[in-house]
Parts: C-alpha cells; sequence; structure tokens
C-alpha cells in the first residue's frame, strides 16, 4: 500500500529516518515554522519562479480593467464643420451652447461612452459615474471578501474566483446599452477584482523564503505597470473602433489565465500550516521544494517541527476582521496604514483619469506615467531591503503632494506634464512599499484580511477621485490636482504612527506578535 503522504518516508527497516539538521549547530532544537519553510523553500528554484510569475501576472490583468475608463470613458475630439452657424464656432467653444448641426466628432460616435450615449453635456457626477462605481464596487467587494482567502478558501482559490469574475463581467461591460447598465455592471466588476491584488501579493510572497520575499513581492508590481502600460497601446490600435472592443481584448485573456491558475498554482504552505492541513502542507512543500532538499523532507523531519496545536487558528469568515478590530495594537496600526492608504490613492488612480484635464496628448501622457511606473517598481526592487519604510513613505508622500499642488499653478504644458510624472511616481513608488509595509506589520492569519483593507483604503481615493477629475475638467485643476496634493500630504503624516518593520521576522499568529511588541519599545503610537 502506497505511503498516504509522499514526504513522510521511512528507512527499509521501517523506523523512520532521522532528519538532518537545519542547520548546523542546531540539532537539539525544535525547527519554527519559518525554520521549516526556510529549509524547504529558502532557496528559490525553477519550481518557485514559475510559481511566483504565474501569481503575480494576476497585477496585469488587475490594471487593465482600473485603468480601462481612462480610454473608454473619455470625453472625444471633435470639430467644427458649419461656420454658418449663429453661434461662433471654434476649438474654444462649448459644444453644448452649439447647435448639433455645428460640429461633429472626430472619429465615430462608438469609440466612447461619452459620445455613443450623448454624456457630452452631462454633469460630473453622470460623467464620473462608472469610474466610481467601479470603485464602489472594489470597495464594497474588498470588505465582503477581504477575510476568506484568511478563512474558508485560502489565498490560491480567493485568486481564481475574484479574476475569473472580474473578468466575466468585464465581458458582459461589453454589452451595455446604457450608462445605468455600464455603472451598474462595472461596479460588479470592481467587486469581484477587490482581491485580486492582494490575494497575488500575499501567495506569492508566502511561497518563497525570507531572503526573496520582499522582492517577490515588487514582481507583482512590475505585472501591473506592464498591465497599465498594455492599456495605450491597445487603445491606439483600436482607435477609431468601438469602445467595446477594448474590454474584450483585455478581459478572455484573462478568463484563461484563471483557468491556468486554477491548475497549475500551488496553495500557501503557510495558510495551510494554521488551518492545521498537515497533509497538505507537507506535499506542498515537498512539490515546490528545491530538488537538493526534497531527500531531507522525511517522517522524523516533520515530527521535530513545532507543535501544530501551537499554529493552528480556526477562523470563521469574518474572525479575522474581528481580531484586527478587538487588539488595540492592530487596530490602531491598521488605522493609521490605512490613512496613509487613502492619500496615495487618490493619487495614484485619481491622476491618471485626470490626464484628459492637461493639455498634452492623452496616448502620449498614459503611456509616459505607465513608463514611470517602472523606475518606480525597480527602486523599490533595489532598495527595499535597505529602505525604512516609515521614513520613505513620509518623504515619497510630502514630495508627490508638492508637485502635484505645483500642476496647479504652473501654466507651461512641458514643465505642468514633468511634475504630473514627478507626483505619480512619488505616489507608485509610495504605493509599493506601503503593501510591503502592510505585509510586515501584520500576522499570517490575518494578513490577508488587514493588507486588502488597506488596499480597500487606496480604492476609496480612488472611488472620490473621478468626481474630483470631472470637476476638474469645469472648473480647473484646483478642484482635481490641487486637492491631490493636499490630502496624500495630510495623509502620509500618519506613517510616524506606525512601527519599523525592516528587517523582522514575519509573525503566524497574533500571540507571536504580541511578544515581539513586548520588546520593542515605542512600537504603539499614543
Amino acid at each position: 500500500m502506497a505511503d498516504p503522504n509522499p514526504l513522510l518516508s521511512q528507512t527499509s527497516s521501517g523506523e523512520p529516518e532521522e532528519a538532518p539538521p537545519l542547520t548546523e549547530g542546531k540539532l537539539d532544537r525544535r525547527p519554527s515554522l519559518d525554520d521549516t519553510i526556510e529549509h524547504c523553500i529558502g532557496d528559490f528554484g525553477w519550481t518557485q519562479i514559475l510559481q511566483v510569475t504565474l501569481v503575480s501576472f494576476a497585477w496585469f490583468f488587475d490594471a487593465q480593467q482600473t485603468f480601462i475608463s481612462i480610454f473608454t470613458d473619455a470625453e472625444p475630439k471633435w470639430s467644427c464643420i458649419n461656420s454658418n452657424s449663429s453661434l461662433s464656432c471654434n476649438e474654444n467653444s462649448n459644444p453644448c451652447q452649439l447647435p448639433s448641426e455645428s460640429w461633429s466628432w472626430d472619429f465615430p460616435a462608438s469609440t466612447s461612452i461619452i459620445s455613443e450615449w450623448s454624456l457630452e453635456c452631462a454633469g460630473s457626477i453622470m460623467t464620473g459615474l462608472p469610474a466610481s462605481a467601479f470603485f464602489s464596487g472594489c470597495l464594497v467587494g474588498g470588505f465582503a471578501l477581504a477575510s476568506l482567502a484568511d478563512s474558508a478558501l485560502g489565498r490560491k482559490n480567493m485568486l481564481v474566483l475574484s479574476s475569473l469574475l472580474m473578468s466575466l463581467t468585464g465581458v458582459i461591460t461589453a454589452a451595455s446599452t446604457n450608462v445605468w447598465m455600464y455603472a451598474g455592471v462595472r461596479f460588479i466588476g470592481g467587486f469581484a477584482r477587490a482581491t485580486v491584488g492582494t490575494c497575488a501579493l500575499v501567495l506569492s510572497t508566502e511561497l518563497v523564503g525570507k531572503k526573496y520575499r520582499e522582492k517577490v513581492g515588487i514582481i507583482g508590481f512590475i505585472c501591473f505597470t506592464l498591465g497599465f502600460l498594455s492599456l495605450p497601446v491597445i487603445a491606439f490600435s483600436l482607435q477609431g473602433s468601438s469602445w467595446r472592443l477594448i474590454y474584450l481584448w483585455t478581459c478572455v485573456p484573462s478568463v484563461l489565465y484563471s483557468i491556468a491558475v486554477f491548475f497549475l498554482v500551488r496553495e500557501s504552505p503557510r495558510w495551510l500550516f494554521i488551518k492545521g492541513r498537515k497533509e497538505e502542507f507537507a506535499e506542498t512543500l515537498r512539490t515546490i521544494a528545491a530538488p537538493a532538499n526534497r531527500s531531507s523532507l522525511t517522517q522524523s523531519f516533520f515530527g521535530r517541527c513545532a507543535d501544530w496545536e501551537e499554529k493552528k487558528q480556526e477562523t470563521d469568515i469574518f474572525s479575522a476582521l474581528k481580531i484586527l478590530g478587538e487588539k488595540g495594537w492592530s487596530c490602531r496600526r491598521l488605522v493609521a496604514v490605512m490613512v496613509v492608504g487613502f492619500g496615495i490613492g487618490i493619487i495614484y488612480y485619481g491622476m491618471p483619469l485626470g490626464l484628459g484635464n492637461l493639455s498634452f496628448d492623452l496616448y502620449l501622457s498614459v503611456t509616459l506615467n505607465a513608463i514611470s511606473e517602472f523606475p518606480a517598481s525597480l527602486l523599490t526592487f533595489l532598495l527595499i531591503g535597505k529602505l525604512d519604510r516609515k521614513g520613505s513613505v513620509l518623504g515619497l508622500s510630502l514630495f508627490s503632494g508638492v508637485c502635484s499642488v505645483c500642476c496647479v499653478l504652473v501654466r507651461w504644458k512641458v514643465l505642468q506634464i514633468i511634475l504630473e510624472l514627478l507626483s505619480f511616481f512619488s505616489a507608485c513608488t509610495a504605493f509599493d512599499i506601503v503593501l510591503i509595509y502592510t505585509l510586515e506589520l501584520f500576522p499570517t492569519c490575518v494578513r490577508n484580511s488587514a493588507v486588502a483593507m488597506v488596499r480597500q483604503a487606496l480604492v476609496l481615493g480612488g472611488a472620490l477621485s473621478p468626481v474630483l477629475v470631472a470637476a476638474g475638467r469645469k472648473n480647473g485643476l484646483l478642484m482635481s490636482y490641487g486637492v491631490f496634493g493636499v490630502t496624500i500630504s495630510i495623509c502620509g503624516l500618519f506613517v510616524v504612527c506606525l512601527p519599523e518593520t525592516r528587517g523582522r521576522v514575519l509573525s503566524d499568529t497574533i500571540e507571536e506578535e504580541e511578544r515581539k511588541n513586548a520588546s520593542f519599545d515605542g512600537i504603539y503610537c499614543v
């Protein structure tokens, strides 16, 4: 009869093999979870590279759905066609005050929802409604789905479910017949999309050892940048075609991706461990461990691991959020980092949506913004191990705010776009660091929920930004870029309430984190 657990092997005599020491000089010590995982997956092998890359690619499709409205909801260019009108028609005219026969769109009306559904004269609330509905859906979905990855479904299944629903909803969006249906479906798409980035980030970092955890988290941000950068390419190639095709071109590949993740990616070994699923935990480590380490994964090796009951924590769908709220230190951390995230989010999501308000080519400015994410991700990738989290986030937030406010004050369009790019670059870098920072602030049992809550704070800023952008079209940049800059500067100050986490070992349970807290002076904000 086959051994039910291929990891727990025995010698030919029937006696369990003696497990080799984890590290020289530590034969007498029972290895902790970190010791066990580091021994098995501390070396970054090809299996982990493929798993992490596939998981991180979810950010690519996440970026496409996040910023797709830059092109599908844009106000198209128009031209005068009848100079004999009683009202003078020129490029500075308001088309809403001109006879319909005196002007026309430069491209077919189907290129944007604004022209197809005659929303050019609608107010800022109506034109910003679909984008705000998407981000509002992200907010609701984040609160409703946040703890599922920590409790019932796990990281992998939650990622597959969210990605698949986001993709299918995007396909349905292409069939919308009016702005109300369009906004409603976008809300559902945002709801489904809410946990994609969170699950991808947490799962990818929990599939590798401590040495590579910080850098692996940056791979997702790079994929997000690539997804953002793909949008102007797709939109330009479909210039003059229906906005519906942009949704189809971005969502159909995402459906195929979701299926691939389901069959090819393994669940987080840390999550399996704290759920007490011993057999699956062992099999997962066996699958993703480097070949040189697999022979040592014997019954006695796992027998020497820390007690299962010490780590196992059964949680229902709301218990993770309940724990975060009940513990004073976790509640203070969560509130502070969410306020910081809100300020970063209003710039990160709002600036790309507001590019149409600047006197600059839309396709070029979106491309430049997408490209600016590359140095932000690269800088984070290279320096995350050396950067103090608190000082970096504070400095980047203040610098981004100053540059955003300066966009309102200058009139030279080249300097304006340079300041916009500097502000967006700083917000992108702060965005990356804040998510890594959040991973380090909370233990495994609530980590996914905490990261999800911070992402919802980021998205809340995104939900408000479309209305500010639409108001900026009518009332000038002060209503958009000015508000953006002041908000991120004030919210960034809340980072001083958080402890520094650079170089700290991740905790797996609330009790572990509290023991570590006791050894740090001044860890709480008072």
